[in-house]
């Protein structure tokens, strides 16, 4: 099989898929064969802009939009992906709550908290259940979830609690999950360190020494890094790996504390 088409004839869904790292991933997974679902939550315009591009791969794709914070939408997602092809063999789940850039931004920790833990990590929970329930009737199939790559050892502030609170159960969750739906579905969780998305490219002074410092390359990663490790994960070349969190962060170089003066 030609190396670039590892996932040819598959059929993927990438929740969260209108920009950024979902993406990225949606369409690396098209230009290894896959055909891809689209998610967004209300942005159908940018939705069928990730759509066309897959379909410029040449690959087939579609547009679902879903609140992934209400169980009935996620029941919607479910239902409309299985049956656009006839089955998934591939879910993603990427969507998260936007608490730093978005119209939560100004919010309260508890708010913020509410939000995350029912997009992030119910949502996560629910989806990856109910999918992998039906891979593994159907016999086959992978499920990649998005941890962060410092729930680990924690990070100082409200958004450090935050996101090492909900990335670290869906970490937790990955490992369990891979063990309940053994040997017949893989289940895995990447990790990313500091990838420069839309807060990365406005991101102060303080905060691009940090990302850089905190990594042995010395660089911000990329949507497209985690996306490549995203297609190697749901491809067959990684068909010994289940219950495993990938950090993708350029080398953890430990924690690095320039002059806060210049945050």
């Amino acid at each position: 099989m030609n190396p670039d088409l590892t996932l040819l004839g598959l059929t993927a869904v990438v929740t969260g898929s209108t920009q950024g790292i979902g993406r990225a991933i949606a369409c690396e997974l098209a230009r290894a064969g896959a055909d891809v679902l689209v998610h967004g939550r209300n942005r159908g315009a940018a939705a069928e802009e990730t759509a066309a591009e897959i379909r410029r791969i040449g690959r087939q794709s579609t547009v679902q939009l879903a609140d992934i914070g209400r169980s009935r939408d996620r029941q919607l997602l479910l239902q409309s992906a299985w049956e656009w092809r006839g089955g998934v063999d591939i879910w993603v789940n990427n969507a998260g709550a936007d608490v730093l850039t978005g119209e939560l931004a100004e919010e309260s920790f508890a708010k913020k908290l509410e939000v995350l833990w029912e997009v992030d990590v119910l949502g996560t929970i629910e989806l990856s259940r109910e999918i992998g329930q039906r891979m593994v009737t159907r016999g086959t199939g992978t499920v990649l979830n998005m941890g962060w790559d410092q729930a680990d050892q924690g990070m100082e502030g409200d958004s450090g609690e935050l996101f090492a609170t909900v990335k670290g159960a869906v970490m937790a969750f990955t490992r369990s999950l891979a063990r309940s739906l053994a040997p017949t579905v893989r289940v895995n969780c990447l990790a990313p360190g500091w990838i420069r998305t839309q807060w990365g490219q406005n991101a102060s002074g303080y905060w691009h020494e940090r990302a850089c410092g905190e990594a042995i390359l010395q660089r911000w990663g990329t949507p497209d890094d985690v996306a490549r490790a995203a297609r190697f994960l749901a491809s067959p070349d990684a068909s010994f790996i289940t219950g495993h969190v990938l950090p993708i962060n350029g080398g953890w170089a430990g924690r690095y504390l320039p002059d806060r003066s210049t945050r």
